[in-house]
């Protein structure tokens, strides 16, 4: 008989949100967890599955005046007292759950001061971070907006200390994007295990990495034709009119339908996982090469 794999339950935790949850994350403790949703981050117990503790709680008196909501949050990979948050307003908020039960108040606001010449109708939605990951060493948080990902130091509040361009030749393209709604998709970001490489997702199932010694980076598919056992993926490049070589692709004929929004790296080997639409390609490292 084929191999069936089912899954199955093993606890159910419920009642703890009214809206719909965004992030899980498991403490460095192994005894806790949390899960946030666009209001509300609760701290639960693994071992209690019926009531849960608030923690962050941003729901104004009247919901016509909330201005943010909460989009993703972790805890730190060491410090079981400290977690991060971050909202549609571009901003991270690292709080201290020593300080006070209810972390409302932060211990760390990191936020960008916006660049007044690049304001534009969309500067708000495209600011809105979608994901945040600490480092493995637990000194650096990297985050994705609609185009950069950006690393932060936890020493230095007021900008990032580096970012990375993921795709700016769709900056032109921002309208058209907003009227199919992708510019509101949620992309991910990962760390290899040695915090030396970034990677995070694009649309026509490209993928992209960023050395951070070295400052390159590269574009790479997933695709049928790319997965066969042994292939080696080729790197991809998206022109903006003029010339074009021959493998390259225009910005005009990217497939916004076809889009990676989670990939993962494996914590100690060069194995990533990318999932695009209802498919899971995991590539590894056969060469001894830093990107790809």
């Amino acid at each position: 008989m084929d191999l069936m794999v089912e899954v199955s339950p093993r606890r159910v935790f419920a009642n703890g949100h009214t809206y719909h949850i965004n992030s899980i994350s498991v403490n460095s403790d192994c005894e806790t967890y949390m899960s946030a949703d666009d209001l509300r981050i609760n701290l639960w117990h693994l071992a209690i599955t019926d009531r849960s503790f608030n923690i962050v709680d941003i729901k104004p008196a009247n919901m016509e005046d909330l201005t943010e909501v909460i989009t993703a949050s972790e805890f730190h990979p060491h410090h079981c007292h400290l977690f991060v948050y971050s909202s549609s307003k571009g901003s991270l908020r690292l709080c201290d759950m020593r300080a006070a039960a209810l972390c409302d108040k932060h211990s760390k606001l990191f936020e960008e001061p916006e660049d007044p010449s690049n304001r534009s109708f969309f500067s708000e939605i495209i600011s809105s971070v979608s994901d945040v990951k600490f480092s493995h060493s637990g000194r650096y948080m990297l985050t994705r907006d609609y185009l950069t990902v950006k690393v932060w130091d936890l020493n230095m509040e007021a900008r990032p200390i580096e970012t990375y361009q993921v795709h700016d030749y769709l900056r032109s393209k921002l309208c058209s994007l907003y009227e199919n709604d992708c510019i509101f998709d949620k992309f991910e970001c990962a760390w290899n295990g040695s915090d030396s490489v970034i990677m995070t997702g694009a649309y026509n199932n490209f993928f992209r990495m960023f050395d951070r010694n070295t400052k390159r980076d590269v574009t790479l598919e997933a695709s049928r034709e790319s997965s066969k056992p042994r292939a080696v993926l080729k790197p991809r490049r998206v022109c903006v009119g003029g010339k074009r070589r021959r493998d390259d692709i225009s910005v005009d004929s990217l497939d916004f339908t076809r889009k990676i929004l989670h990939t993962a790296w494996h914590p100690a080997e060069n194995i990533i996982a990318i999932a695009a639409t209802n498919n899971l390609y995991i590539f590894q490292d056969k060469v001894n090469s830093e990107m790809h």
